[in-house]
Order: C-alpha cells, then structure tokens, then sequence
C-alpha cells in the first residue's frame, strides 16, 4: 500500500487524514511526516520538508496526508512508483464561508470587513494578490493543487490544469458527498468497509456559519470562479464513477456505513454526539481551535474495555495530536499506555499552542518554490 492525500482546506480532510493514520498506525506502515505539522505550506512541497527524508538512501513511505501545496515531480522522489494519489474538493462557495470564518484573524482581506457578505460585494477593493495569506481568500483549492490562484481564465488554461490533476490523482472525492467518496476510496484501494469507518473531525458548530443571499453566493462562485470549474468537472467524474460502481449497490453500502458509524458513536461516545471544546476536559482529545469557528470534538464513554477504548480513543484522537503520537512512534518509540494514549504524552495541550505558533507561520509568503 502507498497512498497520497493531497489534504486540500476546509474539505474535511481531516476526516480522511485520520482514517489514514489509523489504517496505517495499525499495520505498522511508515508515514512521510513533516517536520511540524505541515509541508511547509503555501510553499510548493519540497522533501526537505519531510522529518528525516534522505533522498540519497531512496527512501518511500507507504503514506503521505499532511497539508501540502502539491508539486507532483517533488512529490514522486518521496513516494514509490506505484502510488495511489487522492484527494477531495468541496463546493467552493461553501468552502469560501467556512475559510473566511477560521481564517478572517490573519487573512488581511478578510480583517478589512465585518462580513463575507461585504468583502464579497467588491473583493477587489480589500484584496491583493500582493499580500501574505490572501491565498485564502481566492481560488483556495486551484493553489493547494498547485496552481497560480491569480491567474486569468481561459478555457485552454483550465483543461490543461484539469489534464494535469488528472495525469497526477487517481481519485477525486467530494467532501458534500462523503460517504460516497469513502465507498468509492474503499473501492479503488481494495479496502474494507471498516477501513473508512469514521466520526466527522474538525469541524464547527452550526452557530459559526454565515447565512449567505442568493446574490452572495452567485458573486462567490464568479470570484473563485478556477475553484468552481474545478468543482463543476470533477462533480461530473465523481458521478460517473458513482455510476460505474453501481447506484443501487452505492445505496446500500453508504447505508451500511451509516448504520455501523451510528452503532459505533452509540458504543464509543458520551450523548453519541459531538460536544463543545470547552466540555471536554482531556487536553488529549481537546481539538485546536482558531479564528472565529468553534471546533467540536468528542467525549469517550466511561466504561469502555481497555482495548475498545483504543479503537474509540484513535477515532476521535485530532489530527494535532495523532501527529505528536506517530511522531514519537516512529522517531523515539514511545510506548502508549493502557488507554492507547502515548504516556509522554501528559503534556498534549502544548501540541496547541505550538500549533497556534506554527500555523500563523505558515500562512505566508505566498509565492515562494
């Protein structure tokens, strides 16, 4: 098995990265880890930014899932010939709403506005190309793919990125179709149901979405206008794959997903829902929060088996965390404790605040190979 996401933003990647990681942890799989918590992004991938890489001993992990800006010829010396590459998009509009909230503290176009409703009535006047992280204010997906997110539209200009996502990725998903997506990754990697089975990561409280007009939307869609071509082209693929699995047959495998998912988040967790940051006291399991989205994570039920704990446990483990643990794996060997939950690892809540640090840090420059 040799797998690459290309862990695009606010696409419920996250999801997916820890469906990888547990597949992967559990099978003793080596990960091509960055040396933080990121591949250096928004610069384009470089192996330099991969914990421990030496290109001179030719080494190849089994998987590679962090944020990246991809750079395919870069990525190649890192992963084997045989590679499966996937990744995911999500209706760019959205996806806009949901990268103005989380980013809106350090993206300057957005800091220059009260709402997305305002900066999307005249974009131009508080966006620059010019400025560090305003990536994340136009065209997010077209640069995590690797493209200029700037560039003028023409149709000879999208075909030729649309061929090279396609010469280059396996699989497109679709983040507002997840359960699909999963059926249709199970699929292609030769998996088992189990395999894909997941609770929803990283993802925010209902009160933190701004309701968009009608008008809002149609503007969003026009200036992320690559994004949502992007999205138009691969929709129709992700269906026509859809098709060629069999539609009766995606019916009851996505129901059956559902329903095992259900059961499990019965057996795994306290209300069987997700709750606020703020009620879950184990820093372990605290998702990272920023910008304005409230984050939501899990509680574990009490009275778990030690060995159901640790499956519950690395299900709702955040990606910051999960990371600090394959990190201590693979580089210290680290022993985990009976409740799966690395002993050295008292200190979680530091992944956090060294995240917080970091993530302002990569937020720019914005051009830079």
């Amino acid at each position: 098995t040799h797998v690459l996401f290309l862990k695009t933003h606010k696409t419920a990647g996250s999801t997916i990265l820890n469906i990888l990681y547990r597949f992967g942890e559990a099978r003793n799989l080596t990960f091509a880890l960055p040396t933080r918590y990121q591949f250096g992004y928004p610069m384009l991938f470089h192996s330099r930014r991969v914990k421990q890489f030496n290109n001179a001993k030719k080494q190849q992990y089994h998987i590679m899932c962090n944020h990246m800006r991809f750079f395919s010829s870069r990525v190649k010396k890192v992963m084997a010939p045989d590679t499966f590459y996937f990744s995911i998009l999500r209706n760019p509009v959205t996806m806009a709403e949901s990268s103005y909230t989380y980013y809106k503290s350090v993206v300057p176009a957005f800091k220059k506005v009260n709402s997305l409703e305002e900066f999307i009535a005249d974009p131009q006047k508080y966006y620059s190309f010019q400025e560090r992280s305003n990536h994340y204010a136009k065209n997010l997906l077209w640069f995590d793919f690797g493209f200029d997110n700037n560039a003028n539209f023409s149709q000879h200009y999208l075909m030729a990125a649309i061929r090279n996502i396609e010469d280059n990725f396996n699989l497109i998903l679709l983040s507002e179709y997840f359960d699909e997506s999963m059926i249709l990754l199970k699929d292609a990697l030769c998996w088992e149901l189990d395999d894909v089975m997941s609770f929803k990561l990283n993802f925010r409280s209902n009160d933190t979405v701004e309701k968009l007009s009608l008008q809002a939307r149609k503007k969003l869609a026009a200036w992320n206008y690559l994004d949502w071509q992007l999205y138009v082209y691969f929709n129709k693929t992700f269906w026509q794959k859809v098709e060629q699995y069999g539609k009766e047959k995606m019916k009851q495998d996505v129901q059956l997903l559902q329903r095992k998912r259900d059961e499990l988040m019965k057996v795994c967790l306290q209300g069987s829902r997700p709750v606020e940051a703020s009620q879950i006291e184990d820093q372990n399991i605290r998702p990272f929060q920023f910008g304005m989205a409230k984050i939501l994570g899990y509680k574990l039920n009490t009275d778990l088996s030690p060995s159901l704990r640790e499956k519950c446990l690395r299900m709702i483990l955040p990606e910051l965390q999960y990371k600090d643990l394959l990190d201590r794996k693979l580089f210290l060997e680290s022993k985990t404790s009976r409740t799966g939950t690395p002993q050295n690892m008292k200190n979680a809540g530091a992944a956090n605040t060294k995240a917080v640090d970091h993530h302002r840090e990569n937020l720019g420059p914005r051009q830079v190979n």
